[in-house]
Formats: structure tokens, sequence, C-alpha cells
């Protein structure tokens, strides 16, 4: 049975803790509101990018000078997974619920014969990935001198990729992250960018005519459009990463309480059972005298 000493310290370390949930859970607080309002922000430009290259995607494949970013390169034997997570821990399971999405279609493509190659944006994602899969990462994103994600992080993340699909290096490049639905929700998503993926297209290309060709507007826009999804993408993740840790901190801030008062009763009867121990003895000795 623990002294009366240990169960202070205790309850002492547990407040001391308490404290640390509490604060860090007003600062993921405040930080939310700033990355919901950016990725909400956010989602009607991506949807109508969505919508006007959709329309032209229609027009476009199956044309002679159609850009592979459009059309792929006619196999899917090579797959690149970017897997994008936090670079810090202490959200519950929002890096681990990525990281699972991602791990089972790694395996899945590993059994049906697939080569698989994977890009890590943030570090909680790739060390978790590593211990498994060490041998088929090709490369790392490191957003921890970021302070905040802008649209020129998504930029350099989207060079990379193309400079490698133009050197042959992939045939299907697909994003991993989380999509913010609310403070409790966020929702493991999977995306194909390369080739684009579009939903089925509307009566836009019949509208409109366009000048260049629709080949040529896509081979400037289709790269402009991945960024946008990636840049979409990030938004929604760091959303997703201080919901996910406020939600974590506020769970963590209320056991600490809970954990204190535990502590506090055990504490106050061993106290009490010291006491009367005392009194007992000090009655005994009377009594004998």
């Amino acid at each position: 049975m623990p002294s009366l000493k240990d169960l202070k310290n205790r309850i002492g370390s547990v407040k001391n803790t308490r404290k640390i949930t509490k604060a860090m859970q007003m600062v993921a607080a405040a930080k939310l509101r700033r990355a919901q309002e950016a990725a909400e922000a956010a989602r009607p430009y991506a949807e109508q990018m969505q919508k006007v290259m959709s329309g032209l995607a229609a027009s476009s494949t199956g044309a002679a000078n159609a850009p592979r970013l459009l059309v792929g390169t006619g196999s899917d034997k090579v797959h690149m997974l970017v897997v994008m997570t936090a670079e810090r821990g202490l959200c519950g399971a929002f890096n681990s619920s990525i990281v699972r999405q991602a791990r089972g279609r790694i395996n899945d493509l590993i059994r049906q014969g697939k080569t698989v190659k994977i890009l890590t944006v943030g570090r909680k994602g790739r060390e978790q990935l590593k211990r498994d899969f060490n041998d088929l990462m090709v490369g790392h994103i490191d957003l921890s001198e970021v302070k905040r994600v802008g649209y020129d992080t998504a930029r350099q993340i989207t060079d990379d990729l193309i400079e490698r699909f133009k050197a042959g290096e992939f045939d299907v490049a697909t994003i991993f992250f989380s999509r913010f639905r609310s403070v409790i929700s966020q929702e493991p998503t999977v995306q194909q960018i390369i080739p684009a993926v579009f939903e089925a297209p509307t009566a836009f290309s019949t509208i409109y005519s366009f000048e260049p060709t629709e080949g040529e507007i896509m081979a400037d826009l289709l790269p402009r459009g991945v960024a946008t999804q990636i840049f979409a993408a990030l938004l929604e993740n760091g959303a997703s990463e201080q919901g996910a840790r406020m939600s974590a901190m506020d769970s963590a801030t209320r056991n600490a309480g809970d954990m204190i008062d535990r502590l506090t009763i055990e504490y106050n009867r061993s106290r009490q059972a010291a006491i009367t121990k005392e009194l007992i003895e000090i009655i005994s000795g009377a009594e004998a005298l």
C-alpha cells in the first residue's frame, strides 16, 4: 500500500499533468478556428476547379495530344502513395488512422503484384511506416519548420511528384489524408491525383468553346489542379489534426481530474486509517498504565 507521501506526490504530479493538457487543449482550440476557416474557404475553390477540369477532360480524353497527367502512362504497375500526417503527436488516433488506411492499401497492392513507393509528408507517418516498409520509402517532406501551410508548400510537393512522374518513376499517385468534419469527427480519405480522376462530366463542354484547344488548356491547368488538391488536403489535415488534439487533450484533462479525485479519496482514507491507528495505540497504552 503506498504511503501518504507517495499518494501526495502522485496527486501533485497528476495536477501538473492536468495543467499541461488543459493548456494544450486551449492552444489547439485557438489553432483549430484558423485551420477550420482555411479548410472551409479552400473547399469551394477546389470544387469549382474540379468542375471546370471535368468538362475539359471530357473533350481532351482520347485526343492525340492529351496530357499524360490526364491519361496516365497506360499502366498501373508502379504506385506512389503520398501519406500526409502531422509532425507532432498527442492528437488521439489522427495519425494512426491515416497510417492504417495507407498500410492496408500498401498490403493490397503488394498482394496484387504491384510495385509500391511511399512519399511521406509529416514526421509521424514516416516513423510508423518505416518500421514495416522502410525499403519502399523514396522521399519525405519535412514540415516541422512550416508555421502555417500555404500554397507554396503544396506547390513544392506537386513539383516533386510531377518531376518523378515525368521521369517514369511511377504510374499512379494517391494521397492519404484526413478530411475535417467536426471537432470529434475526422474522416481518413484516399484520393488519386495522377492520373487525374474527375466526376462524371456535365454539359459544361457543350456550352463553351475554348481557345486554345482543350488539350492545351488542360496541359496548363492539370499541374495547378494537382497542386490545388494537395493544398486542400494539407488544409483539411491541419484542421483535422487540431480538432483531434483538442478532443484528445479534453479527454486527458477529464481523465486526470477523475484520477485526482480517486487518489484524493485514497489519500484521505489512508490518512484517516493512520490517525485511527495512532489513537488506538494511545488509548491502549493509557489503559495498560
